[in-house]
Parts: structure tokens; sequence; C-alpha cells
């Protein structure tokens, strides 16, 4: 399998240009592009981390092109943290750049953490083709939780011993929602999913919509 082109690029976003990596599959059809927002920047969150790799990897094997950035403040990006509502635009400034690029092709959102419910927001507010959402931080977005349900696809991953993300929380949301996202309870699973990334890629390709 042929490695995805890999390009460093400054999104020019609300505090200023956001660092960001776009990788394209060389060797299939491409599909989709999917942004992908990475956990809280106050505690190490950054394009580079992880799970959002592994999301990132997952979507290229499914055709879609990536595109990570980092929320303001973090890395290269301008500005300074904002609380939620600056990152927010931050993603929707992302999304604007994704669709210019790549137009014709769906939009797939997807985020960790912190970034998952930043994800959440975006597909409140995009049309989207399919919204993925890695141990969300539900108890940072009240608000937001309690809000619309996105009306796309939606697939939640969590960890039933998650110390950072309460798995009975985030299994109340889902079955309060109409309808109901799809849920993948790992047993065992905390927050960074230590050891379980290979689960993680398989659940999310497993669950592609048709």
């Amino acid at each position: 399998m042929t490695a995805p082109a890999r390009q460093e690029y400054p999104i020019d976003g609300p505090a200023g240009p956001l660092e960001a990596l776009i990788e394209t599959p060389q060797d299939r059809a491409r599909r989709a592009v999917a942004v992908l927002c990475h956990p809280h920047p106050l505690y190490g969150g950054a394009l580079t981390n992880k799970v959002v790799h592994t999301l990132a990897r997952a979507f290229q094997d499914l055709g879609a092109e990536t595109v990570r950035f980092n929320f303001r403040g973090v890395g290269k990006s301008a500005g300074t943290h904002d609380g939620g509502p600056g990152e927010l635009e931050d993603a929707l400034a992302v999304v604007a750049f994704a669709r210019t690029r790549n137009p014709g092709c769906a939009l797939w959102l997807a985020g960790f953490s912190f970034g998952g419910m930043i994800a959440f927001q975006c597909a409140q507010r995009e049309r989207t083709g399919w919204l993925v959402t890695v141990a969300p931080a539900l108890r940072n977005f009240p608000a937001a939780g309690a809000s619309t349900r996105p009306q796309c696809p939606w697939l939640i991953v969590q960890g039933d011993a998650d110390e950072l993300v309460d798995a009975g929380d985030i299994a109340n949301w889902a079955a309060s929602l109409d309808p109901p996202p799809v849920l993948r309870l790992f047993s065992g699973g905390e927050h960074f999913f230590h050891g379980r990334l290979n689960e993680l890629y398989e659940a999310i390709v497993k669950e592609e919509p048709g």
C-alpha cells in the first residue's frame, strides 16, 4: 500500500494561521475529506496525538483525504486558547478550507476528547456525511451535549474504564438521542486507548457509512 502524500499547510483561521497536516491517499479514489480535532490544548493535545493519528489512518484507508490541525495557540497556530468557542471557529474555518479543496467530496468529521465535542458542534452546523467521536468530553460542554443531534451517521467509541470521560455519562447521552448514535464500548479501555489503537482503527473501519 502506498503511503499517503503529506503536506504541511497553514490554513487561515479567525485568530491567524492554523498549522495543518494534509494527507492524501495515493492508491484509491478519493470519496471524502475528513477534518480531525485533537484533545484539550492545555493538556498536551495536538495534531500529533496518537488517537488522532489512528483516526487519520482509518479514514485514509477508507479513501478520505485527512486534514489534521492545531487549535489556536498550539504548535505553530496563532492565537491563544479560548475554552471552546474560539476552537469551534477554528474547526469551522478548517472545514471551509477542506470543502473548497475537495469540491464534491463528502465531509467526515472526527475528534478525540475535547476535540470530539468540537467535531460534534461542527456537525450541527455543517452538512456532514459521517461523525466519529472518541471519548467525547461531554462534561466540558454540557450545553452542547443538550443541543440538537447532528443529522448524519455517527459513531461514538468509548472505553468503559476511562478515567477522564465517564462511560455511563456517554451511554446515557447516546441513549437519549433520536436516533441514537452507534456506541462501541471497549471493555477495560481507558482514555488514551493504550494498547488498543488497532482495535480503535478496526472499530472505525467497520462502521464506515455506505
